[in-house]
Parts: C-alpha cells; structure tokens; sequence
C-alpha cells in the first residue's frame, strides 16, 4: 500500500516543496529535479506517477494564482503541439531510456542557459519563431509526460519572448494545467495510478498549497529581472541534475 520508508519522505518533501516553488513564481524548471531526486530511492516511473496528482493540484492552484494573466498567442501554438507529444510518448511510455531523455534535455537546458549568460538573447530570439514554439511544445509534452521535465524545453520558447513575469508564468500555469490533466488519461490506462501510488501522493498532498504560496510570496517580492535570473538558473541547475543522473548512472 503506502510507501513508509522515512527515507523515500526525506527526498519526496523536499522534492514536493521546490516543484511547488516553481509552480507559484520561480518557473517550472524548479521542479524539474523532482523526479530526478524521487529516482534516488524508488523507480522514477513510480515517482512520476506519485508526483502527477500532486501536481495537478499544484496546477490548479496555480491557474487561480494567475487567473486570466497569460500569453494567447503563445498557447495557440504550444498547447496542440504538446499533445502530439504526449500521444507520441504515450506508445512508448516506460520504454524509451530515461538516461536517454535526461541527457538530451540536460545538455539542451545547459547549452541554452549558457548562451543566455555568455552572449544574451542572439541567439535565443530565433527560439519565438512558431516552428520553434511548435517543436519546444511538442518536446515538452513528450519529456513532460516522461519525467515531468516539461519546463525546459517550454522555457526554451517562452523565455526569449521577455513576457511580463507574470504573464510567463501564468501562461505556464495554463499550459502545465492542461498539459498535466491529459497525462493522466495514459497513466491511469498503464496502471501506474494504483491504490499505493495514490496514497502516497494523497500523504505529500497538504505541501502543494504551501509550496506554491512560497513561490508566490517570492514572485511578489521580487523584481523582474532577478525572476528571469532565477529561472535561468533553475533552467541551468535542472540540466546539471539530469546529466549528472546519466554520468552516475
């Protein structure tokens, strides 16, 4: 039934918390380490499965947070090629290497912050472009649907864009709202939302208001260019974590 190693709650709070984090105002990129950190102690399919309800609350409380405050243009583009990648990851959901995914995203995460820092947004512009938007989306959705790693490569489009900090991320929040309640459809037909996995995720469930708030707290008080930084950074640390996960491998 429900997991009781301590040890499994002394990665999961934490990892619950941060995504939280990002929901409510650091970006998506903050939980990207999630299920990474999740995969330490148990299967990372069985993290991602944990994870997912928590972050469909996590979602929704998100959406009310920046009700109304997004990007529509963007959303057009990203949110019908997200689900070409989901139906894509979808077949071979469990089957494709997550060492694989890991490596790819974290160098493309790591490449993409670097270029930011070392020569600004020359060659990020070319990420707004709607090929670009359509490729980041369907990647996001695929990568999402893997290792809810979604937030890199959507970052990867949205960020160059320089939105209102506000808009970027209430325009992930919307994304990542429709984005999650579709991944269930898949999940729950490959049994992977179980009775052992659900209570689990029901015992994390109390920390998602609280994670999310404290990104929001943090959001409010923060200006916009250090949000931006920090959204870098997380893009930067979350490709460090998954390609580190592929070198100890």
């Amino acid at each position: 039934m429900i997991i009781t190693d301590p040890t499994f709650y002394y990665v999961a709070v934490p990892a619950v918390l941060i995504t939280g984090m990002g929901k409510g105002g650091l970006g998506g990129n903050a939980g990207a380490v999630a299920v990474p950190l999740m995969a330490l102690v148990i299967e990372p399919i069985r993290a991602a499965a944990i994870l997912l309800p928590i972050i469909c609350l996590m979602d929704l409380l998100a959406v009310r947070t920046f009700w109304g405050i997004f990007d529509a243009a963007s959303l057009k583009i990203i949110i019908p090629a997200s689900m070409i990648g989901v139906a894509i990851g979808s077949t071979v959901l469990g089957l494709v290497s997550t060492e694989v995914l890991k490596a790819l995203i974290g160098i493309i995460s790591i490449s993409f912050a670097l270029n930011y820092w070392l020569v600004g947004d020359r060659l990020g512009k070319a990420a707004t472009s709607k090929v670009s938007g359509w490729i980041c989306g369907a990647v996001a959705g695929f990568t999402s649907l893997q290792i809810h790693a979604g937030a890199p490569p959507l970052s990867i489009y949205l960020l160059p864009k320089r939105l209102d900090k506000y808009v970027l991320l209430g325009t992930m929040a919307v994304f990542f709202a429709i984005l999650d309640y579709v991944k269930l459809i898949p999940y729950a037909l490959l049994g992977q939302l179980d009775s052992s996995n659900l209570y689990t995720s029901l015992v994390l469930a109390p920390l998602a208001p609280i994670g999310v708030k404290l990104g929001y707290y943090v959001l409010e008080r923060t200006s916009q260019l250090v949000i931006y930084r920090l959204i870098y950074f997380f893009l930067f640390v979350a490709g460090l974590k998954l390609v580190w996960d592929v070198v100890l491998a």
